[in-house]
């Protein structure tokens, strides 16, 4: 059992390791040409970026973070990757949370709005939306998010992301999660339930 522990805990923070650093690259170079144009703008993006530096390294090591941290993290992720591009995009959070205290694992969520980023907004030239809503019900926590793509562009083989957010839902949840994700034209929409134990 505890060698089974072990190897449980060695493959969460393995997963954990695991975000995207190419977000952390890009902002930063975002931010070496904004401090020329907006000064002003930079220095409060760079405090962004430190809040979720400082969550990743941190909060990241944690078994359980509160909602309201981990939502505080999605919406500066969300501000700092809508910075980065030159175009349009129309971000709806809808959120409906009872108890900003509830706990949940850190990181879970951001892996699908990485994907509603790198796969939907990167591939549009104009257009791009992303519908986000994040609700806590009383069997438990539902994140669901929508996005548009060019179905051109579109990938067969699912990437590390999604595979690294199945492992940790088995690991976390067994028996007390749904995971779902459908295409419907050039509309992708995924949805994660977490079931109160």
């Amino acid at each position: 059992k505890e060698l089974k522990s072990k190897k449980v805990k060695a493959e969460l923070a393995l997963l954990k390791n695991q975000i995207n650093p190419h977000f952390f690259f890009n902002t930063l170079n975002n931010l070496y040409s904004l401090i020329k144009s907006d000064p002003d703008k930079a220095q409060e993006y760079v405090l962004k970026l430190s809040d979720m530096m400082r969550f990743t390294i941190y909060k990241g090591k944690e078994e359980m973070v509160t909602l309201d941290e981990e939502i505080s993290y999605l919406r500066n992720f969300i501000e700092l990757q809508t910075a980065r591009y030159h175009k349009k995009i129309a971000i709806d959070f809808q959120e409906s949370i009872e108890t900003p205290g509830t706990k949940v694992p850190p990181l879970l969520f951001i892996i699908l709005l990485e994907n509603a980023f790198k796969h939907g907004v990167e591939s549009l030239i104009d257009n791009a939306f992303i519908n986000i809503e994040l609700k806590e019900c009383e069997t438990g926590i539902v994140f669901s998010i929508m996005n548009n793509f060019d179905s051109e562009e579109l990938s067969k083989t699912p990437g590390i992301g999604l595979e690294n957010l199945k492992d940790r839902l088995q690991l976390l949840y067994p028996n007390a999660h749904n995971f779902t994700s459908k295409t419907d034209g050039n509309t992708y929409l995924a949805t994660l339930e977490l079931i109160k134990k």
